[in-house]
């Protein structure tokens, strides 16, 4: 008798690994799948195709702007802001603390290079730009465009007068805080 319950519990405890093994597979499996599929984007351009496009003038395969246009525009170059901007800004109900982080897009290595040097001249634009908003604009997606728009408005006036160019392309929030 004791042999009896002994093998009908090896038998039960059999199935329930056989069950938990299957059950590890399966979502392996699909992990798998799930994996390939994000990973396998689109078409992988190598290096001869966009020489060839290049020295053609050929639009890019996706349909978009050429390449050549692409090329001749630079790189995308992002050129962080030293330290957070945080300010008080006026509210219907009350004042409220904002912080807001920022990068500025630009194109090639020498608009890069002066943006940096003339950080202080666009840190002191952006917080002229920033203090000039009230808390109700801010707290809306809206508000925040609008805000972006003006930033990137005035920096461009500023680096124009002071470089001869247009050379921020945007002016990007990475963080925005407000209490």
């Amino acid at each position: 008798m004791a042999d009896e319950k002994a093998l009908e519990l090896d038998k039960s405890g059999k199935k329930k690994k056989m069950i938990i093994i299957i059950a590890i597979v399966a979502i392996l499996a699909i992990g798998g799948g799930v994996a390939f599929f994000f990973m396998s984007g689109g078409e992988d351009v190598s290096q001869a195709q966009l020489d060839a496009v290049l020295s053609s003038g050929q639009s890019s395969p996706e349909g978009g702007e050429s390449t050549v246009e692409q090329a001749s525009m630079g790189t995308a170059l992002y050129v962080p802001m030293p330290r957070p901007f945080r300010f008080n800004v006026p509210g219907a109900a009350r004042d409220r603390f904002v912080e807001i982080r920022v990068q500025l897009l630009v194109r090639g290595s020498n608009n890069e290079e002066a943006t940096k040097k003339h950080i202080p001249l666009v840190e002191s634009t952006l917080l002229a730009v920033f203090t000039q908003s009230n808390a109700d604009d801010l707290a809306t997606s809206a508000g925040k465009t609008s805000l972006k728009q003006k930033a990137l408005a005035e920096v461009q006036k500023v680096m124009t007068e002071v470089e001869d160019g247009k050379i921020i392309e945007q002016v990007l929030f990475t963080g925005f805080v407000m209490q």
